[in-house]
């Protein structure tokens, strides 16, 4: 059997929403963990934030944002890198799994497909306000916040360089 360049190892953790489903068949008694967001210009807060939200399970599902999906929430003039850009960035990190791309303005939706067991946000959300609350805790699962690290997020880090 021929091994996949580390490249190859990378992009194979983008996948197809469709495809959820049928992963998390095969994922067993593996305890997944969810999160989600634009993630334009990966920094070190992002970096924290997704080694932690690992650390809380055994596989890490990225829900991502898609370019109009991202204007819809942040303005027209992001994102700065495009979805395939930023899928691959995150793809490439150690501590996640899988990568998937949602359109809407919530992912709300790609919840029920994940049927995560540990939700995960940013420390600015009570945990019971965090989408998906209701699909996670009804299946006995939890949903856990993590504090940001002061000084970095994708704002401060686009002002600083103008």
């Amino acid at each position: 059997m021929e091994r996949k360049t580390c490249l190859e190892q990378v992009r194979a953790k983008i996948v197809a929403r469709d495809w959820l489903p049928d992963l998390r068949a095969t994922w067993g008694s593996r305890k997944v963990v969810f999160t989600n967001g634009c993630f334009d210009i990966l920094h070190r807060g992002h970096v924290e934030y997704l080694a932690k939200a690992a650390e809380l399970g055994d596989l890490l599902v990225v829900g991502l944002n898609t370019d109009a999906s991202t204007r819809r929430l942040k303005g027209a003039s992001r994102p700065l890198q495009d979805e395939a850009a930023r899928a691959l960035v995150l793809a490439s990190l150690q501590a996640v799994s899988y990568v998937t791309l949602f359109g809407e303005d919530t992912p709300y939706e790609l919840i029920k497909l994940v049927q995560p067991d540990v939700l995960v946000k940013g420390a600015d959300y009570k945990p019971e306000d965090i989408v998906g609350y209701d699909i996670v805790v009804a299946r006995g699962g939890r949903v856990e916040t993590i504090p940001f690290v002061q000084g970095y997020s994708s704002s401060s880090v686009i002002a600083r360089m103008n």
